[in-house]
């Protein structure tokens, strides 16, 4: 092979080779594309999954508050009920108490104060 051969089949190897580097990264990158695109739609579909898990979770919470409310307002009518026992027992021995120095007054003649 003379001169121009050798030349011509270098510059034809160089441009094989650089047309199979540029079709293996435009593959690649087109590879790399649509796995990025997979990704991004399983991320997008857990970001669903995980805002409904959390509006269930805010459901829930809400549901406890009621409850909470619910044994609030029944504590509060179970504690008036007490109050109006302590009171009632107050009135008793305040009436008991009177009766006892109404007692010592007649028995004893002095009052007890």
């Amino acid at each position: 092979m003379n001169d121009a051969q050798i030349w011509t089949m270098i510059g034809a190897f160089t441009a094989i080779m650089f047309g199979m580097m540029t079709v293996v990264s435009t593959l690649f990158v087109r590879v790399l594309r649509g796995e990025l695109n997979g990704l991004r739609g399983q991320l997008n579909g857990l970001r669903g999954e995980l805002n409904g898990q959390i509006h269930g979770v805010h459901g829930q919470i809400d549901g406890v508050r009621a409850e909470i409310g619910g044994l609030r307002a029944e504590m509060n009518t179970k504690f008036d009920g007490v109050d109006r026992r302590f009171d009632s027992m107050n009135q008793r021995i305040d009436g008991l108490d009177r009766d006892v120095q109404a007692l010592v007054k007649h028995t004893f003649g002095f009052d007890r104060d």
